[in-house]
């Protein structure tokens, strides 16, 4: 228990590492997927062809070979970026893309009889998405959105190969100083706090949306 507690305090920056990369991630990456998820609808077929291109790439590569590939390969020509910037545009980019195809079918989801109904009151193409589709699609796409946060909760362990100080870095490195697998078992019980937390959450917004479904 000693050793526990004298880990802690190195372990809780670590976390900190892992926990902005996480809100960084979710934060601009729900908005982006939102706005592609419209444009994959839209009536324009070049910006659905450009859309559905960026979205086959960023989700048919793994992660990882996109932090390598802005960390590493960029460089060569002569795109430069930090260890943290460049694991924030890979992150963003790649649960961009997911998102974005979990918005699309949210929206496709909406009977087109309800944008219909929307013109024929008079709404504007703005006013129909704020006030018809928007608030149905949100309580279509939180059960997968969820999948996907608790999905990113684990891959932020994988700035580590961009030999970022997050929580999996820090513990690996205990382990390698102390020769003791403590630090990975708490790691662990942290990742597994995350996603509890996350699960609760995201339990309490599928049943505060399912009581409009009544």
């Amino acid at each position: 228990m000693d050793y526990v507690l004298n880990i802690i305090p190195q372990m809780l920056i670590g976390c900190g590492v892992t926990l902005q990369i996480f809100l960084i991630t979710i934060v601009c990456s729900l908005p982006i997927g939102l706005v592609l998820a419209f444009g994959r609808v839209s009536s324009l077929r070049i910006l659905r062809s450009l859309i559905a291109f960026y979205v086959w790439v960023m989700r048919g590569t793994p992660l990882m070979l996109q932090l390598l590939f802005f960390y590493f390969a960029l460089p060569s020509i002569g795109i430069r970026f930090s260890d943290f910037s460049a694991a924030m545009l890979a992150f963003v980019l790649n649960y961009a893309a997911y998102f974005c195809e979990i918005f699309r079918s949210g929206i496709q989801a909406v009977p087109k009889g309800q944008y219909e109904a929307a013109h024929t009151l008079g709404m504007s193409y703005v006013q129909t998405m704020r006030r018809i589709v928007i608030p149905q699609v949100l309580r279509i796409v939180v059960p997968p959105i969820s999948n996907e946060t608790i999905t990113l909760v684990k891959d932020t362990s994988l700035v580590y190969v961009l030999a970022m100080n997050d929580l999996m870095r820090t513990a690996r490195n205990l382990v390698q100083r102390d020769f003791d697998i403590t630090p990975f078992l708490v790691a662990g019980l942290f990742y597994l706090l995350a996603t509890l937390v996350l699960t609760i959450m995201f339990e309490r917004l599928e049943k505060h949306f399912s009581r409009y479904d009544q």
